[in-house]
């Protein structure tokens, strides 16, 4: 009995050994075994191959590491791990570590590192390394600022279809940066990436059409992308579509359709939205004046600088719609406005000093403001009036004052929002 025990183990044994000799060790083996969910058999395989050098093994064995897969997340062991393939040419690893070095994960961060891996990566068509490399150009994160630099590895990844390039490089274009100022390449990429669906795209080449930048001015061509941008909820495509219905350009004329964008946009904190609600209420123009409602809407906008909307603000303060007359308030918000360059706000501001409602009389100030609003008024009867105002406020100043004010006026910069 005993012998038949021990030969029977030794068969089993027999069998054990030959059935480990024959467990495949090769790279496809541990990629089965990772399918399966079986790390632990994965790694026990990737492990040696990597040292040896099997590229590939090196990068599922890294991409195992940064996860925390069947092994405790070593950020550090899966850096070496992509840069051991990296350096034998696998674009992917080069990428990964790329990334690394961008974010200072298992790696001290080094913006210049970064940039050289998304480089190789970038040289051999990997197409998200090429917009990384574009943006690190852009703000000049490890390598000198460039938008001719970036608009070239923009356009490499917009080239194989990669929609946020051909976006980006359709800005450039727009704005004449890194590139020569033209419209229609702007349009042509805009219209590439708009046509697989991007809202930002859609909005942008909208634009064009509404402006006739590059493209045949067309007011219904501009509602047909503004309405695909809108429907997937980008706030500014829903601000100038209510404009359109508004209007009635490219659109029949609809108030409610108009009010409807615009509240959609104005929930996502757009300040034009949300001015154009308040013009609305205001005006009673598709809804019950309202000027307590207006007011708010003025606020939400003025408190994001824009300009119409303070001088709005002011002008409702100063003749107390919607909120009690305050003078001073309304010098305010006047300033706000007129310090971005709104030639109406200067108006107004200059009248306030000029007269002491709400502010010290000051001549100085008021010439200044007069002659700003003056210079920034389109011609016609407000720049007539502000240049009248300010003739006839000079006739009184004195040289010392006339020359103050003047300087002032040459000193003065916009504000920016």
């Amino acid at each position: 009995m005993m012998r038949r025990l021990l030969a029977g183990f030794a068969i089993a044994v027999a069998i054990g050994l030959a059935a480990c000799q024959t467990v495949p060790r090769n790279f496809e083996a541990g990629l089965d075994a990772a399918d399966r969910g079986d790390y632990a058999v994965a790694i026990e395989i990737w492990g040696p191959l990597a040292e040896n050098g099997d590229m590939l093994a090196q990068v599922h064995l890294a991409q195992l590491y940064a996860a925390g897969e069947g092994v405790e997340k070593d950020p550090a062991e899966a850096a070496r791990l992509y840069r051991l393939a990296g350096e034998q040419g696998h674009p992917e690893a080069q990428f990964n570590l790329a990334e690394l070095y961008a974010r200072g994960v298992g790696v001290a961060r080094d913006y210049a590192a970064a940039a050289e891996w998304y480089r190789r990566a970038g040289n051999q068509g990997h197409i998200e390394a090429q917009t990384r490399l574009g943006a690190h150009y852009e703000k000049g994160l490890g390598v000198e600022q460039s938008y001719a630099e970036a608009s070239v590895w923009w356009r490499k990844a917009a080239a194989q279809g990669h929609v946020g390039a051909q976006t980006t490089l359709g800005a450039l274009y727009e704005r004449g940066l890194g590139v020569p100022q033209d419209y229609v390449q702007a349009a042509a990429w805009w219209r590439q990436a708009a046509e697989q669906g991007d809202a930002e795209a859609q909005t942008n080449l909208g634009y064009l059409y509404s402006q006739g930048l590059g493209v045949a001015q067309d007011d219904a061509q501009a509602a047909a992308w503004w309405t695909k941008a809108a429907y997937q909820g980008l706030p500014g495509a829903q601000s100038n579509l209510g404009v359109l219905y508004e209007k009635g350009r490219g659109v029949r004329q609809d108030y409610g359709e108009a009010l409807r964008w615009w509240q959609l946009a104005a929930a996502q904190d757009h300040p034009d939205a949300q001015h154009n609600l308040a013009y609305m209420y205001a005006n009673g123009l598709g809804v019950p004046k309202d000027d307590v409602e207006a007011i708010r809407y003025w606020r939400l906008a003025a408190g994001q600088g824009l300009a119409v909307a303070q001088h709005y603000l002011g002008t409702m303060s100063a003749r107390g719609q919607g909120v009690p007359q305050n003078y001073a308030e309304a010098a305010k918000w006047y300033l706000l406005a007129a310090e971005q360059g709104d030639p109406d706000a200067q108006l107004a501001l200059a009248k306030l000093y000029h007269g002491g409602a709400g502010l010290p009389v000051s001549l100085i100030q008021a010439y200044k403001w007069y002659n700003l609003a003056a210079a920034r008024f389109s011609p016609g009867q407000a720049r007539n009036d502000a240049a009248r105002h300010r003739d006839a406020l000079a006739r009184g100043m004195s040289a010392h004052q006339l020359t103050e004010a003047q300087r002032l006026a040459q000193r003065w910069q916009p504000a920016t929002r």
